[in-house]
C-alpha cells in the first residue's frame, strides 16, 4: 500500500489540504477521490519516513470530540449524521480527514470502534476499547460522556503540570544564565588584580573555566546535545527503562509523591474501562499499561496472572507494593460489597485531588534547587574575586 498526500475540493467547495489517503496504486488512489465525490488538483506519493506520521490527537481534542459525540447522539441524532457533523467542525485539516474517513467507513458497515482502529495510531486504545464495550452494551452516548470526563480530567492534569513547571523552568534558565554571564563577562575583568603565581587552587580552577567557556563554547554545547541524545537513546532500552522507572518509584519523597500521581490515573483508568463493561483483566492490562511506567507495568503482569487464577484484586496489587495500602484498602472494601465500579470512581476523584497537590509539592522541590545552584555559583566568584580585591586594596595603602 502508497500513501498519497493530496488537496482537492468537495462538493460544497470546501478545500481539503495536505489530506492523506492509502491505496495501492495511482488508478486506485484517483478511483477512491472519485468515489468520496472530490475534485483532485494536486497529489504526490508520500516518501516512507513520511508515511508513518499522522495526526494524533491530544486530551484537549479527544475531550471535545468526545463531548460533541455525547451531546449529539444524547439528542437523538444517529452515530451516521452525528460523524458526519463532527468532521466538519474540524478546525485541522489532517482532523478533518481523519474523521471523514471514519464517517465513510461507518457509512459502508463498519463499526465505530473498527473504523476508529483502522486509523493507526490516531485514536489512543483507550478510547478504542470504551468505544467497543459501549457498543457491546448499546450504550454509546454513555461512553462518550465518561470518554469526555476522562480526557477533560487528563487535560486539566497536563495543563496544571506544565503551568506548574514553568516557574521552575524560567527558574532553572535563569540560573544557567547567571552562571554563564558572571564566569564569562565578571570574573575575568578581575583576572588582572593578581598574578597567577599568588593565586590558590580554586581561583586558578574558576579562571580556568571561565578561559574554556570563553574558547571551546562550543564543546560544551556538543558535550549537553550528546548527553542528551545518549540519555533518550539509552532510556529506550528495556532493561534500562524498567531500572529508571523503578528508581522514579522508589526514590525517597519524590517516589510517593509521583506514585500518588499514577495512582490517581491509574484509579481513573481502571472505574473508566471496568464501569463500561470491559472485563477486569483487560481493564487492568490497559490501565497499567496507560501509565508508561514499565515497571509497574511488568508488576501489573503478576498482579493478571493472580486475578486469572481467583485472587483477590485487592491482595494481588497489596502484593506489589507499589500503591499505598489504603487504596488496597478501598479495592478491598469495593470487592466485598460488590461495587467496585462505584467505589473506583470516588477514589479515583481523591487521588486527583492528591495528585494536584503532589505536583505542586514536586515543583516546590525544584525551587530551592535552583536557588542553591545560583547560590554556589554566585559564592565561587565571590571567593576567587574578594581576595584579589583585599589585595589590592593593601598595595594601594
Amino acid at each position: 500500500m502508497k500513501t498519497f498526500v493530496y488537496t482537492a475540493t468537495d462538493v460544497q467547495g470546501n478545500t481539503i489540504k495536505n489530506a492523506r489517503m492509502t491505496a495501492e496504486d495511482v488508478n486506485d488512489f484517483l478511483e477512491k477521490i472519485h468515489e468520496k465525490g472530490l475534485f483532485c488538483s494536486s497529489y504526490k506519493e508520500a516518501s516512507s519516513k513520511k508515511s508513518g506520521t499522522l495526526h494524533k490527537f491530544k486530551t484537549k481534542e479527544l475531550s471535545y470530540n468526545c463531548r460533541q459525540l455525547s451531546a449529539m447522539m444524547s439528542s437523538g441524532l444517529t452515530l451516521v449524521r452525528a460523524l458526519d457533523i463532527l468532521y466538519k467542525e474540524q478546525q485541522k485539516d489532517a482532523a478533518k480527514q481523519i474523521f471523514r474517513d471514519v464517517y465513510e467507513e461507518v457509512q459502508k458497515g463498519s463499526s465505530f470502534s473498527e473504523a476508529l482502529r483502522k486509523q493507526q495510531g490516531c485514536f489512543p486504545d483507550f478510547m478504542v476499547s470504551m468505544i467497543q464495550a459501549g457498543e457491546t452494551s448499546g450504550s454509546l452516548d454513555i461512553t462518550f460522556k465518561r470518554l469526555e470526563d476522562y480526557y477533560d480530567k487528563q487535560n486539566k492534569l497536563n495543563s496544571k503540570i506544565k503551568s506548574s513547571m514553568m516557574y521552575p523552568i524560567i527558574l532553572g534558565v535563569l540560573s544557567i544564565v547567571i552562571v554563564v554571564f558572571l564566569f564569562v563577562f565578571i570574573l575575568p575583568t578581575f583576572k588582572d588584580l593578581m598574578n597567577e603565581e599568588d593565586m590558590n587552587a580554586i581561583q586558578k580552577a574558576l579562571f580556568a573555566f571561565a578561559d574554556s567557556l570563553v574558547d571551546y563554547w562550543y564543546v560544551y554545547i556538543a558535550v549537553i546535545l550528546g548527553v542528551i541524545f545518549v540519555v533518550k537513546y539509552t532510556l529506550k532500552i528495556p532493561d534500562v527503562r524498567y531500572k529508571w522507572d523503578k528508581l522514579i518509584c522508589k526514590m525517597p519523597k519524590v517516589g510517593k509523591l509521583v506514585v500518588k500521581v499514577y495512582t490517581g490515573r491509574f484509579a481513573r483508568t481502571l472505574s473508566s474501562l471496568y464501569s463500561s463493561g470491559i472485563p477486569m483483566v483487560e481493564s487492568l492490562e490497559r490501565s497499567a499499561a496507560i501509565l508508561g511506567n514499565s515497571f509497574i507495568e511488568k508488576a501489573f503482569r503478576t498482579v493478571i496472572d493472580e486475578v486469572k487464577q481467583g485472587e483477590q484484586l485487592s491482595v494481588s496489587i497489596q502484593r506489589t507494593g507499589i500503591f499505598e495500602s489504603m487504596f488496597c484498602s478501598i479495592l478491598y472494601v469495593g470487592e466485598e460489597s460488590g461495587a467496585l465500579d462505584t467505589i473506583l470512581e470516588k477514589t479515583a476523584t481523591f487521588y486527583e485531588d492528591e495528585s494536584d497537590e503532589a505536583i505542586q509539592r514536586l515543583v516546590g522541590m525544584c525551587e530551592p534547587l535552583m536557588i542553591i545552584i545560583m547560590g554556589i555559583a554566585i559564592a565561587l566568584v565571590l571567593v576567587a574575586v574578594y581576595p584579589m580585591l583585599y589585595s589590592s586594596l593593601d598595595s594601594v595603602q
